[in-house]
C-alpha cells in the first residue's frame, strides 16, 4: 500500500531510501505501488513496442524516469518516451513526448489524477493510462481519462493495439 512521508527535498533527491523510485509532491514522498507480473509485462511491450521504432521516431525509451514536474513535484512514469533532441539529464525537466502508466491493484483514482495533472501541467503531450485487467487504454485529456485506440504525437502514428499484441501473461 503506498503511504505518504514529509522530507525535505534536499533529503529527497540525494538519498537512495525511496525504493523503488518514490514520487514526491510538497514534501511528502509517495511510494509508489509494486508492479506485479502482469504489470510488468505491459511496460516490457511498451518499451519493446517504442525500441522497434526508435530511430526511425527518434525517440529514447526510457521505464522508471524520475521527472521533474514543477518545482517541488517529482514524478516517476512506468514508461517515458523522450524526443532524442531534448537535453539530457539525471532528473528529466523537459516535457517527454509521452508518459505510460500502468495501473496496479493498489492504485487510487484521486491520486493517479492527480499524478496526470502533473505530466498535464508540464507539457506532456501524451499522458496514458493502461488497465492491464481490462487491456484498456485511456488517454487524459482535459482533466479526464477517455478511452482511445490511437496514440498520435510528434509525428507518431499508430494504433495501441500494436503494444497490446506484444503482451505475453503466461
Amino acid at each position: 500500500m503506498a503511504t505518504a512521508t514529509r522530507v525535505p527535498v534536499e533529503v529527497f533527491l540525494q538519498s537512495d531510501e525511496y525504493e523503488p523510485a518514490a514520487d514526491y509532491v510538497d514534501g511528502e514522498v509517495e511510494e509508489r505501488c509494486m508492479g506485479e507480473f502482469d504489470h510488468s509485462q505491459w511496460q516490457r511491450a511498451i518499451i519493446e513496442w517504442f525500441l522497434k521504432f526508435q530511430d526511425e521516431w527518434t525517440v529514447t525509451v526510457c521505464p522508471e524516469l524520475r521527472i521533474q514536474t514543477g518545482p517541488n513535484h517529482f514524478r516517476v512514469a512506468d514508461v517515458a518516451i523522450l524526443d532524442r533532441d531534448a537535453p539530457v539529464s539525471q532528473i528529466t525537466t523537459h516535457p517527454p513526448l509521452a508518459v505510460f502508466e500502468i495501473l496496479s491493484p493498489e492504485d487510487r483514482v484521486q491520486r493517479l489524477m492527480r499524478k496526470l495533472g502533473d505530466y498535464a501541467a508540464m507539457g506532456v503531450g501524451e499522458i496514458w493510462v493502461i488497465d492491464p485487467d481490462t487491456r484498456v487504454f485511456s488517454r487524459f485529456e482535459d482533466g479526464q481519462l477517455l478511452h482511445k485506440d490511437r496514440f498520435s504525437a510528434g509525428g507518431i502514428d499508430f494504433p495501441v493495439s500494436g503494444i497490446a499484441g506484444l503482451v505475453r501473461l503466461s
